[in-house]
């Protein structure tokens, strides 16, 4: 696939690639007249969780186009004097659904809990009106008919797919399936949950405020330990080296913080 930006607008944030795209919409619109490809909308947490995955992290580096979803990711652009907006994920995967309703694109959601689809496939088409499903398959599928709806999904050649299925499972799953496929390919977490109404986004002073992991922290507060790559990101970022996985193997065998 060609990648829908220029590589003179690739940066990188702890050897990881990002796109400084002025709008993203139209970056993404772009990857799709090119054939296709795969989307990741990269924030700090999911930075620290690549470096220690190595899956993960070529799987970013192999995607298309990686938008700065997150506030840390944006701040350590302007630290190398790179000026961009943050690009929230979820209104991204939002923008495509209106555009795929309006230009008859073909959709795919794939993840989430049984509920949360079956709302999705009825609210969805009532903000969207024509908009096409294709496959609307939750997330809670036995492992052993995933191969089969896998081969399903990938003989229907959507324009659009959307997957919440986590971090980093989204990710690399779309990165086993999309090669070779036209569409966009995107993750898109826990945005389902949102557009159900399972759960609430923070409000629009606290994203302007770039604070929204404190609201997500107090809906879930099991968040915690995760919330903790936050300081370890920016400390990175500060003294400009790869940070050491936060466990690590020793040749005893013993497993050292």
């Amino acid at each position: 696939m060609t990648s829908a930006v220029s590589q003179s607008n690739r940066h990188q944030v702890l050897g990881l690639p990002i796109d400084a795209c002025s709008n993203v919409l139209e970056a993404a619109l772009a990857l799709h007249s090119r054939g296709g490809g795969q989307l990741v909308t990269l924030n700090a947490e999911m930075a620290m969780t690549a470096l220690e995955q190595p899956e993960l992290e070529q799987t970013i580096r192999l995607a298309d186009l990686v938008i700065p979803d997150g506030a840390g990711v944006v701040w350590a652009l302007r630290r190398q004097g790179v000026w961009v907006r943050r690009s929230p994920g979820i209104e991204l995967a939002h923008e495509l659904l209106a555009h795929s309703s309006r230009h008859g694109w073909r959709v795919a959601l794939v993840g989430a809990s049984p509920q949360v689809m079956e709302t999705l496939v009825q609210r969805l088409p009532e903000q969207h009106p024509g908009l096409q499903f294709v496959m609307a398959l939750h997330g809670y599928q036995p492992a052993e008919v995933w191969p089969e709806l896998e081969r399903q999904l990938l003989s229907l050649k959507p324009d659009l797919v959307l997957a919440a299925l986590g971090v980093p499972r989204q990710e690399t799953w779309i990165s086993r399936l999309h090669r070779d496929q036209p569409g966009l390919w995107m993750g898109v977490g826990g945005s389902f949950d949102v557009w159900s109404g399972q759960k609430k986004r923070a409000p629009r002073w606290m994203g302007t405020l770039q604070i929204e992991w404190l609201y997500r922290l107090i809906q879930e507060p099991s968040r915690w330990r995760r919330m903790l790559s936050l300081p370890r990101f920016a400390v990175a970022v500060i003294s400009g080296s790869r940070p050491r996985p936060a466990t690590q193997k020793q040749a005893t065998g013993k497993t050292t913080e």
